[in-house]
């Protein structure tokens, strides 16, 4: 997209304080369902209702209000009419929009969006024994 420039790196060094960094937005990604059902989408083919699914489990979905819920239901009829008949044009259309909204990595840096992965489980699953604690007792007593 023309204008937007490269986005920013992660691990750039600044001398001065970045005025945004309370803005960062953290979210996590757990796929969990967010935001309203699509509208009327027995009108709409598989691949759309798909497409906005997706969107419903994005982990920036969490942080979506009612505007940006708007946007997405408005760009279904024109996501529909791309899986339809794919065209330049409308392709444009849905990743200038999704580009807002942090489709891509590039665009939530840009947005200042961080996304969370879940972290592993510590320890041993249950039932299994943690062998670590064990090993240390032993050679503490040797």
């Amino acid at each position: 997209m023309a204008g937007n420039g490269p986005p920013p790196s992660e691990n750039k060094r600044r001398r001065n304080a970045d005025p945004l960094a309370d803005h960062a937005l953290s979210v996590q990604a757990d796929e969990e369902v967010h935001g309203p059902e699509l509208p009327h989408a027995d009108l709409y083919g598989p691949r759309t209702v798909t497409w906005y699914e997706t969107w419903r489990r994005a982990p920036q979905a969490a942080a979506f209000v009612g505007t940006d819920w708007q946007r997405l239901q408005m760009l279904a009829p024109i996501v529909d009419a791309y899986f339809e008949e794919p065209s330049t044009k409308l392709l444009a259309e849905i990743r200038l929009n999704e580009g807002l909204l942090g489709a891509t990595h590039a665009d939530r840096l840009r947005a200042r969006i961080k996304v969370e992965k879940p972290q592993p489980a510590t320890g041993a699953p249950a039932g299994v024994a943690d062998l670590t604690a064990r090993r240390r007792r032993v050679s503490d007593a040797s």
